[in-house]
C-alpha cells in the first residue's frame, strides 16, 4: 500500500509518497523561509499564498522521484489542522481533487498524529510510549497509547519552546527560523549565561511556560544595548543561556511525566521525542541521559523528520487505513484539532494543545 502524503500547515509545503512497509519513497518540501525572513516570523496570508503558488510542483516532484502515477496510489493523506487555516484549507483541497479524481480513498490526518507517530514510521515503536512534541507551534507531553488514543499530561500556558527560540532570536538580532539561529550562536559561546529563570520548574504539574523567560532574556538584551554592551560575543553568551534553560525546562517537566507515565503504563517501551525543536542536538542529548536513568531508549526522528512534512502525514493515513478509517469529503478544515480531546482546557496559547 502506497499513500500520497500532503503537508500544509504552516511554512512548509510538502508532499511525500510511504509504503507500508515503512519506505519513504520520495519526499519533497518547499521551504518558505526566504518568503517569511523579512518579517522575523511566519505571516499566514503570505504562507498560504506561497501553498497556493507552489503544492502543484510540489507534488508532481514527489510522484517523479518515486517514479509513480496517481493510478499507482492507494489514497491520499493531508494535514486537515491544526494549523494555520489558510495553509490547512490549501493543502485539503488539492487532496480531495487528487482523490476525487483519481477515485482514491482520503484521510484527512491531524497534524499532531504525525508527529506523534513519526517515532512508528522511523523505529516501529511499539504502544505505549511517552512523547515530548516540541515545536514552533506546541508544546505537549503525551502518553501514545495507540493510534486515535492520546492522553496529555502537560501544555503550555503561553509561547510553545520553537516559538520562543523565534521570538529570541528576534530579541537578539540573530535571523529567522530561531531555533537554528539560536543553536549556531550558542555554539560560540565562551562564557554562557547562567542566571535566566526556568519557569514551572519543580511544579506538581507537567505543564511548560516559556513567555517569563523571554521577558527576561528581553530585559537583559535592552539593558546591555543600553550600556552599548552587547556584542558579538555576549550575544552568543545570551544565547547559550536562553537555550540552557529552554532544555533545562524541558528536561524537569518531561521528567516528572515520565514518573506519572510509568506509573500508569509500567511497560512503557520508549521516550519518543518529536517536532521542529527536537533536531536541537543540545535537547536530544539531554533528552538521552535522561532516557538513561529511566532504562527506556530514546526515540528521536532525523532532523527532516522532526521539522514539518508530509512523509509522516502518509504514515499516519497508512495508519488510519489499516483501521479501516478514511474521511468523507464533506470534511472541513479544522485551525484547532487537540489530540486528547478530555484534556481540560487550557488558558493563552495553551488552547492550540
Amino acid at each position: 500500500m502506497v499513500v500520497l502524503g500532503i503537508e500544509s500547515s504552516c511554512d512548509e509545503t510538502a508532499a511525500a509518497l510511504v509504503a507500508d512497509d515503512r519506505r519513504i519513497l520520495a519526499d519533497t518540501i518547499f521551504a518558505q523561509i526566504a518568503e517569511h525572513t523579512p518579517f522575523g516570523g511566519v505571516v499566514p496570508e503570505i504562507a498560504a499564498r506561497a501553498h497556493l503558488d507552489h503544492l502543484d510542483e510540489t507534488i508532481a516532484a514527489a510522484m517523479r522521484q518515486a517514479d509513480m502515477k496517481f493510478a499507482d496510489v492507494d489514497a491520499v493523506a493531508v494535514t486537515g489542522g491544526p494549523g494555520l487555516i489558510g495553509g490547512v484549507i490549501v493543502g485539503v483541497m488539492m487532496a480531495k481533487a487528487i482523490a476525487l479524481a483519481h477515485k482514491k480513498p482520503f484521510i484527512a490526518v491531524n497534524h499532531l498524529e504525525g508527529h506523534a507517530l513519526t517515532a512508528r514510521l522511523t523505529d516501529d515503536v511499539a504502544f505505549p510510549y511517552l512523547l515530548l512534541l516540541v515545536s514552533g507551534g506546541h508544546c505537549q507531553l503525551l502518553v501514545v497509547e495507540d493510534v486515535g488514543r492520546y492522553q496529555r499530561l502537560g501544555a503550555t500556558i503561553d509561547d510553545a519552546a520553537g516559538e520562543a527560540f523565534d521570538k529570541a532570536a528576534k530579541l537578539m538580532g540573530l535571523g529567522f527560523p530561531g531555533g537554528p539561529a539560536v543553536a549556531a550562536a550558542a555554539a560560540q559561546a565562551t562564557n554562557p549565561v547562567r542566571d535566566l529563570p526556568r519557569p514551572m520548574k519543580g511544579r506538581d504539574d507537567c505543564n511548560f511556560s516559556f513567555s517569563g523567560l523571554k521577558t527576561a532574556l528581553r530585559q537583559r538584551v535592552e539593558a546591555m544595548r543600553a550600556a552599548d554592551a552587547f556584542d558579538d560575543a555576549t550575544r552568543a553568551n545570551l544565547a547559550a543561556g536562553f537555550q540552557a534553560a529552554v532544555v533545562d525546562c524541558l528536561i524537569d517537566r518531561t521528567r516528572h511525566a515520565l514518573e506519572i507515565a510509568r506509573a500508569a503504563h509500567p511497560r512503557l517501551s520508549a521516550l519518543v521525542v518529536a517536532g521542529g525543536v527536537a533536531a536541537n542536538q543540545h535537547l536530544r542529548g539531554a533528552l538521552q541521559q535522561l532516557a538513561t536513568r529511566y532504562d527506556l531508549p530514546i526515540v528521536a526522528p532525523p532532523p527532516r523528520l522532526c521539522t514539518d512534512n508530509a512523509a509522516m502525514i502518509a504514515w499516519a493515513g497508512i495508519e488510519r487505513l489499516r483501521r479501516g478509517e478514511t474521511s468523507g469529503f464533506d470534511y472541513a478544515p479544522r485551525p484547532r484539532w487537540p489530540l486528547d480531546s478530555t484534556a481540560p482546557a487550557l488558558a493563552g496559547a495553551g488552547v492550540k494543545a
